[in-house]
C-alpha cells in the first residue's frame, strides 16, 4: 500500500497567511498541519508516500519534508501547475502509484487516533471513509444504501443524511 497526501489547495479562506506559504503548511498548535495525514498514513504502516502540491510552493515543502527520513517514511513530489481539485491532483500519481493499492488523504485532514480500517485488506475497489456529523450541510455528504455509497452531494442545502466525506480513501491498484 502506498499513500498520497494531497497538499495543492490555495487556502483562499485563509487569505493573507497564504500568500506566502502553503495553508498546509501553516502550525496547527506545535507543528505543521501537513504533519496529522503524515501520521495518519505512518500508522496504517505507510511508508512510500506522494505529496502532490502546487508548484509555486514545492519549495516550502522540500524544505520542510525533504526526503521523508526524518519521518521514517519515502516521500515523492509531484507537481500542478494550478490548484485543479482532486481529480486533476490524483492524474499526477499515476506513475508513483504503478500496480500498488493506495490511500489518499487530503494535506488539511486532522485525524488523531489509529483508523483499524486502514490496515484491513481492502476487498472491494475503494474505500471511502465517513463520519456522522451534526451539521453535514458543512460537508460532502454521502449517501447510503445497503453498505454503498448511491450520491455524494457537496454541501447539500437540505441533507437527507448525515454522513461526511472526511478526505480519507483507499482504492485498489485496478
Amino acid at each position: 500500500m502506498k499513500g498520497i497526501i494531497l497538499a495543492g489547495g490555495t487556502g483562499t479562506r485563509l487569505k493573507d497567511l497564504t500568500k506566502v506559504t502553503n495553508k498546509h503548511l501553516l502550525p496547527v498548535y506545535d507543528k505543521p498541519m501537513i504533519y496529522f495525514p503524515i501520521n495518519t498514513l505512518k500508522c496504517a504502516d505507510i511508508d512510500s508516500i506522494l505529496v502532490v502540491t502546487d508548484k509555486r510552493r514545492t519549495t516550502d515543502f522540500l524544505l520542510l519534508l525533504g526526503s521523508g527520513s526524518d519521518f521514517g517514511v519515502r516521500f515523492t513530489y509531484a507537481l500542478q501547475e494550478s490548484a485543479k481539485g482532486i481529480a486533476d491532483a490524483l492524474s499526477k500519481a499515476k506513475d508513483f502509484v504503478n500496480n500498488d493499492d493506495v490511500t489518499v488523504i487530503l494535506g488539511d485532514n486532522i485525524i488523531f487516533g489509529d483508523i483499524k480500517e486502514l490496515k484491513e485488506p481492502l476487498n472491494k475497489s475503494c474505500r471511502i471513509f465517513l463520519k456522522k456529523v451534526e451539521d453535514p450541510e458543512r460537508f460532502g455528504i454521502a449517501y447510503v444504501k445497503n453498505g454503498i455509497i448511491t450520491k455524494i452531494v457537496e454541501k447539500p442545502k437540505q441533507p437527507k443524511s448525515n454522513l461526511a466525506i472526511i478526505g480519507l480513501y483507499q482504492y485498489k491498484s485496478n
